[in-house]
């Protein structure tokens, strides 16, 4: 699949465009292949070409092409991005790596008591809802502090980090706007203890912006796999 390579290509000279125009090193920043929609064959011609961290967002999806891509385990990095409910939370918590997408302190909860034994502890974030959209989920800023608390003394899980999807702006400074509101909560928290290591933030259309405000992963989908059907 050329155009997959070449986007991936593409994708991460941009990654390490924006990261030098920061000041910062490249390898500081995780590219998250958002696969969702897109077949389990797209996904192994990804990690042919080098990619091994994947996010998905729809449950019964994501576990179809878990299973279709066993033989591949031991070097992908799954990562669920999308709203979790609290009745699919269990195959979530057995078969992912990370789970970005905590946007109340009842999943966080869920995702430790149902993460087996023997597993490393489940990487999560706590999604923030910056740009205060109704359709939008994600825990208020006023509420962060206390979630992020809650969720760092849970057993089985650890928190890495804030996620945030902010409302799309036209022009780089109306993006780096919500993308240094994570940051800056992402500072307070780490000034009030804890141990944060991660801001999952940046898509196709404002991964520079991210990075400028210290993404370390930026999570892409169309500017990798193309743009999506959703008619079925």
């Amino acid at each position: 699949m050329p155009d997959l390579i070449h986007n991936l290509d593409a994708v991460r000279e941009r990654i390490a465009f924006a990261a030098r125009a920061a000041g910062r090193d490249p390898r500081s920043i995780t590219l998250l292949a958002v696969s969702k929609t897109f077949p389990s064959e797209d996904i192994r011609a990804a990690h042919l070409a080098g990619q091994r961290a994947f996010g998905e967002n729809y449950v019964q999806e994501a576990l179809t092409k878990l299973d279709a891509l066993t033989d591949l385990r031991d070097s992908i990095e799954w990562h669920f991005i999308g709203p979790l409910q609290s009745n699919k939370t269990r195959p979530v918590a057995e078969r992912f790596d990370w789970v970005h997408s905590v946007d109340r302190l009842k999943i966080a909860q869920r995702l430790a008591e149902q993460r087996p034994e023997g597993l490393p502890p489940l990487n999560v974030c706590i999604q923030v809802n910056v740009s205060g959209e109704a359709s939008k989920s994600g825990v208020t800023p006023s509420e962060v502090t206390d979630v992020a608390h809650a969720v760092a003394a849970l057993p089985t899980l650890r928190l890495r980090g804030l996620m945030a999807i902010p409302e799309p702006a036209a022009d780089i400074d109306a993006q780096r706007t919500p993308h240094r509101a994570l940051r800056e909560w992402f500072d307070r928290l780490r000034a009030d203890g804890l141990a944060l290591d991660t801001l999952s933030m940046g898509m196709s259309g404002d991964l520079e912006a991210a990075v400028l405000e210290g993404a370390t992963i930026v999570r892409i989908g169309t500017a990798i796999f193309g743009a999506r059907d959703y008619s079925n």
